[in-house]
């Protein structure tokens, strides 16, 4: 279930037009977004938010954007989806740029576990755990 106060609006995010629509009179966006133009999706969210003075966005990344996972874990997901997370970065590098109010998250490996357990870093922090379910990423967002 979603808050009472939530609005869900399924589009293309590259539709300038009808992403300035869907924007109209929101308080906050949130984002969970993938693709190898994960950047250019990016700057049109963030083009759009401006066009209609919307200032706070949630947008959902990925571990492994700073290069911020310490260890031997850190060695094998660079080596698994190192390549796949350059965009992921430019993202976040936009989204920074912004001048928006912004929270990206950056869970870890996805499990379909029933539990809420988590654990918050920012930025500058080595990434702490290894996987994160659903669940709790949906705890932590709504």
């Amino acid at each position: 279930p979603y808050p009472t106060n939530s609005k869900i609006i399924m589009g293309d995010v590259l539709n300038h037009a009808a992403l300035k629509q869907a924007m109209q009179g929101q308080d906050v966006v949130y984002a969970n977004l993938t693709g190898e133009d994960l950047d250019i999706q990016a700057n049109s969210v963030i083009a759009a938010m401006k066009a209609c003075d919307v200032k706070r966005l949630i947008f959902v990344l990925s571990l492994g954007i700073y290069d911020e996972v310490p260890g031997k874990f850190g060695e094998w997901n660079n080596a698994v989806i190192g390549e796949p997370l350059k965009p992921f970065r430019r993202a976040a590098d936009a989204i920074e740029a912004s001048g928006l109010e912004y929270t990206i998250l950056r869970p870890a490996w996805l499990t379909d576990e029933d539990i809420i357990d988590y654990e918050l870093t920012s930025r500058n922090e080595p990434f702490k755990g290894t996987i994160v379910s659903r669940k709790s990423v949906a705890a932590l967002i709504t």
